[in-house]
């Protein structure tokens, strides 16, 4: 096991133990572990092959079932199976003719428009960094500017933000304050943006603080 790959093992974790704490209704849409043949028949299907990080990550859990409590990523993305992994990357790069390589491994709970992905394009500096596509906006390194947020250092900083109650602190320090961690009242993870009183419907909480 490398050092990413326990990063990552370690970072999900932490993560998965603090939605089975606190966001039962989300932890409950977990999938099982992809195996090792789901993941080389994806790779098959893709034509690409997954960075170790995102690999790892899989084979930890296969994505999250749809319902209330599946957006549990930041920005209320929800994690993709890998079946529809393959079948979100056939219609970006078939479809809508994006770059091969560009992996989009989320997408918003509910549509279609937007979500993350990881860069499998091995030797380009953003390879195995997050990034964010959308139907409109494209296909960007996040941070915008940057070359992307490596994904064990992501998987990390959300299980810090989920321990501590609070937003995402991005690599050079900057708070994405307006995606914080909320619970619903059904206890399912959700991310709003604290300046929209839209966000907040009966019953939902913005985590405040460590639990």
């Amino acid at each position: 096991m490398t050092e990413e790959i326990r990063r990552v093992t370690a970072a999900w974790d932490r993560v998965e133990a603090w939605l089975q704490a606190h966001a039962p209704a989300s932890a409950l849409l977990l999938r099982p572990p992809a195996s090792a043949g789901d993941i080389a028949a994806a790779q098959d299907a893709l034509g690409v092959e997954l960075p170790d990080t995102l690999a790892a990550w899989y084979r930890l859990r296969d994505g999250s079932a749809e319902g209330h409590g599946s957006g549990f990523l930041p920005s209320g993305m929800m994690m993709l199976p890998l079946d529809q992994l393959v079948e979100e990357y056939r219609t970006h790069t078939e479809d809508w003719e994006r770059e091969e390589g560009i992996l989009p491994f989320a997408r918003t709970a509910g549509d279609i428009w937007s979500g993350w992905y990881v860069d499998a394009r091995k030797g380009e500096p953003t390879y195995g960094a997050l990034g964010h596509w959308s139907v409109d906006g494209g296909d960007e390194p996040y941070p915008s500017g940057s070359h992307g947020w490596p994904l064990a250092d992501w998987l990390e900083e959300l299980a810090a933000a989920l321990e501590g109650g609070r937003c995402l602190h991005q690599p050079d320090g900057t708070q994405d304050a307006h995606d914080w961690p909320a619970l619903t009242a059904e206890r399912a993870l959700a991310w709003i943006d604290p300046r929209d009183p839209r966000s907040f419907p009966d019953g939902m909480s913005r985590l405040d603080g460590p639990r």
